[in-house]
């Protein structure tokens, strides 16, 4: 079963409601192009929170701090809900690709040397 977008973005609008309240969020139709900061201001701690429900959801491979970290701070202020839904949905992708291929990432085993004799001095 594969994650859609619309998927995601409902789960992200639902762990949002959660964390600061649906009385705000009712006032602000949340979209793919809905940023985090500008239109709904939330503050850092509200971002750990975030971090903390992604990973309940999708598991540690869904890092939200880790991919905050590979942005400058321009880019996390202006990081909107779309591009978090679109790094799950990767990551999401990847590891379902990961778990459906039997044997991903084990080394495949070397084929086993045929014997050879030792040579025998001629004698």
């Amino acid at each position: 079963m594969t994650t859609t977008a619309d998927t995601i973005l409902t789960e992200i609008i639902g762990m949002l409601v959660e964390i600061v309240g649906d009385e705000f969020l009712l006032s602000e139709e949340v979209t793919m192009r809905t940023t985090f900061n500008e239109d709904l201001a939330l503050e850092s701690i509200e971002f750990v929170a975030l971090a903390e429900l992604l990973h309940h959801r999708y598991g540690s491979d869904v890092d939200l701090m880790g991919f905050l970290a590979e942005k400058d701070m321009d880019a996390i202020l202006a990081m909107s809900v779309g591009e978090l839904v679109t790094h799950i949905g990767r990551v999401t992708h990847a590891s379902l690709a990961r778990a459906a291929s039997p044997g991903a990432g084990a080394a495949p085993a070397a084929p086993a040397a045929p014997a050879v004799p030792s040579p025998t001095p001629a004698g």
